[in-house]
């Protein structure tokens, strides 16, 4: 859960010194924000897909909070049993405010060219648990 936290401590401090008007929050303070509102989080998960001459990212899979124990656990473990290798980008919302992003690199064969695109964004339309390939 540390790299959680830390992909979330911008967000955090931002949010400390515009909403509370503390501009030096302690870790301890970042960290009980955190504990806060990470239930509250969802998080999409993107793969870099090479299209043309540039890149789209092809969505996989939304969770919420509750659901994201194993790829928080253990991300490249996760993304790579259940999506094989290549380049994801996770984005983390609270709503439909963006928190942050963080990228991963699995190696593997890519599983992920197998599976389905996500048909909507859960994030924009209130959506309930969505994933690409059943999860």
């Amino acid at each position: 859960m540390e790299w959680v936290f830390n992909t979330f401590s911008e967000y955090l401090e931002n949010d400390f010194k515009k909403r509370i008007g503390n501009s030096n929050p302690t870790v301890a303070d970042l960290w009980e924000a955190f504990q806060v509102l990470f239930p509250a989080t969802s998080a999409q998960l993107l793969v870099q897909e090479p299209v043309g001459n540039t890149v789209r990212f092809k969505p996989l899979a939304f969770y919420h909070a509750d659901e994201m124990g194993p790829l928080i656990e253990a991300p490249l473990v996760y993304l790579r049993q259940n999506f094989g290798g290549g380049k994801f980008k996770i984005n983390f919302y609270h709503g439909m405010q963006f928190i942050a992003t963080i990228n991963f690199k699995p190696e593997g064969p890519e599983i992920w060219r197998e599976l389905p695109e996500m048909e909507t964004n859960p994030t924009v339309e209130g959506a309930g648990t969505t994933t690409g390939n059943g999860n």
